[in-house]
């Protein structure tokens, strides 16, 4: 036991470089704080002290400012950044070195008695805000963007960002990969893709054109003195005065 919290603080030293200290780690990290609490709660979980636990589970979440349920499962070296706002599910099932960040939400859709919090795999980074939903699976090696909401399982080894969340990239990892930021963003890629779709159709037009003997002269474009365009090239959409 003794091993296992002083490797607690390992963790925290690793993936919060703002702790300087084993002292400074074990003194003012609240998600080492909120880890703790949750421990002694899950104990009294177990052992149908269900008052008990729910009460360390009240203090922890005033203290601390997350709100780990006693009956949620946690594996090892989990690390939560600042705490503040942190919400874990009753049937959540965490699997070995995850990290979360601040604002992340493991939630349930359903008020049955049954499974209805997610599972998280090992090796998951779930970024700040981010909301999971449901009795999902995150599969390992997953990386969850900043702010999203996850709704559906997501297969090992993926990046999910949005919302809904979607899957922008697939690569095979073993190692924790804390640049939850570093994500792309699947809008800005699709004008891209849109862009450079444009410009070779009209390389080729152009192409065809020439071997056709077409020459095409562009219309001028509407300017403010009046000069009007073609109706076939004006926008259907009427810019607010």
């Amino acid at each position: 036991m003794a091993d296992r919290e002083k490797r607690d603080i390992d963790i925290v030293l690793e993936r919060d470089p703002a702790a300087k200290s084993r002292a400074e780690a074990l003194l003012f990290s609240p998600g080492l704080h909120a880890l703790r609490f949750y421990k002694a709660s899950h104990r009294m979980y177990l052992k149908g002290h269900f008052k008990t636990a729910r009460a360390l589970n009240y203090i922890s979440r005033v203290l601390t400012g997350a709100d780990i349920h006693p009956g949620a499962t946690v594996g090892k070296e989990f690390f939560i950044d600042h705490a503040t706002g942190v919400v874990i599910g009753e049937t959540s099932i965490i699997g070995d070195n995850v990290s979360i960040y601040q604002g992340v939400t493991l939630g349930g859709v359903s008020t049955e008695k049954k499974k209805r919090h997610p599972t998280i795999g090992n090796n998951v980074v779930i970024g700040a805000g981010a909301t999971i939903l449901g009795p999902v699976v995150i599969g390992d090696n997953v990386r969850v963007g900043a702010g999203s909401v996850v709704v559906k399982s997501v297969p090992p080894n993926s990046t999910v960002v949005g919302v809904p969340a979607k899957i922008v990239k697939r690569e095979g990892t073993t190692s924790i990969d804390l640049h939850h930021e570093e994500l792309p963003d699947p809008v800005v890629n699709a004008f891209v893709d849109l862009c450079h779709s444009l410009s070779e159709m009209e390389y080729r037009l152009e192409l065809i054109e020439k071997k056709l003997g077409v020459e095409y002269k562009r219309p001028a474009a509407a300017t403010k003195s009046g000069t009007p365009q073609p109706a076939e090239l004006s926008c259907p959409v009427k810019e607010k005065p």
